[in-house]
């Protein structure tokens, strides 16, 4: 089989405009997130490379406002699906209908035919609901009796979910988790950020009144750029020593695709700091947030597993 010729990469130029665009974006939800700069980045960045995010915290440190300021500063068309024990799947994928004078049965779209799909709490649905997006997430397409229908582009999941020790919730299993390019914690806020807040305007009012700083065609150009990102040959090794490690220390070790999330996370990350080649730097600042998910959930053993393989 012929192979493609590989990517241009972007020259400095491109990859300063770049920059300037992300981090345009980055003060913007900054304004309505307070004290949370680094997750929004890695947010960014998840979303600048193409994947789905899962948002993991407790109730009431601004997951959902999250989700909702990325889809609005990027001026996506979103959609809210609040996941409960009664959800079912055709809730979120819509389903056939007897069409009026004709009584034929023709396709009415759910809540999932979006650009930004907000899955609130998706952990509080049953297991076959949640599986319900998994064609969604891995093949932007969703089969209703037989018939495929495309989803809109781009198309994105951001998921809340509550921790697995609260009443009511069900945990992802290991497919579903593996949809999601990473997975964040916002954790409290630092006391200054949490004064800010209490003294200042209420943060749904901020949301409501925020601009869109980027549309999405300038969106699609910035995940092209993107895929561009030079990567070593050397970096690659140290990609696959990671890898290679993860498996030899744990049962359940990172996947083929778990190498690509990080790949295409670690070349979102190096645009956002306005560089033309992927550094060591870039992939250790994505990994925990890509890996921890899928080594059952434990960050530390992400980090430990960073600190344990040498750069080449």
């Amino acid at each position: 089989m012929k192979q493609s010729p590989p990517l241009q990469p972007p020259d400095a130029a491109e990859c300063r405009a770049a920059c300037e665009h992300i981090e345009g974006l980055q003060r913007a939800i900054g304004a309505v997130l307070l004290g949370k700069q680094e997750q929004v980045q890695l947010a960014l960045t998840c979303l600048l490379a193409d994947g789905h995010l899962l948002l993991e915290d407790q109730p009431g440190v601004g997951k959902t406002l999250l989700s909702q300021a990325l889809a609005r500063s990027l001026g996506l068309q979103h959609k809210r699906v609040q996941f409960t024990s009664d959800l079912l799947p055709a809730d979120i994928l819509g389903g056939s209908i007897l069409a009026g004078e004709t009584r034929q049965w023709q396709f009415q779209p759910g809540p999932v035919f979006t650009q930004v799909l907000l899955a609130d709490e998706i952990n509080r649905a049953t297991p076959k609901t949640q599986s319900a997006l998994l064609e969604a997430m891995e093949e932007r397409r969703v089969t209703c009796d037989g018939q495929g229908h495309e989803l809109p582009t781009p198309f994105f999941v951001i998921a809340t979910q509550n921790p697995s020790s609260q009443i009511g919730t069900f945990a992802l299993p290991e497919s579903q988790l593996d949809r999601f390019l990473m997975r964040l914690s916002l954790g409290p806020p630092q006391r200054e950020a949490e004064r800010e807040m209490l003294r200042g305007e209420d943060r749904r009012q901020v949301l409501n009144s925020m601009p869109a700083v980027l549309q999405p065609t300038a969106l699609a150009q910035l995940q092209q750029l993107a895929k561009r990102v030079h990567v070593s040959d050397g970096l690659l090794d140290y990609l696959q020593d990671l890898l290679a490690a993860s498996r030899e220390q744990n049962l359940h070790g990172l996947s083929p695709r778990a190498g690509l999330a990080l790949l295409a996370a670690s070349r979102a990350w190096a645009l956002g700091q306005g560089r033309t080649s992927v550094l060591p730097e870039d992939i250790q600042a994505v990994a925990p947030s890509v890996m921890a998910h899928r080594l059952a959930g434990d960050r530390r053993a992400a980090q430990a597993l960073i600190a344990s393989v040498p750069v080449i």
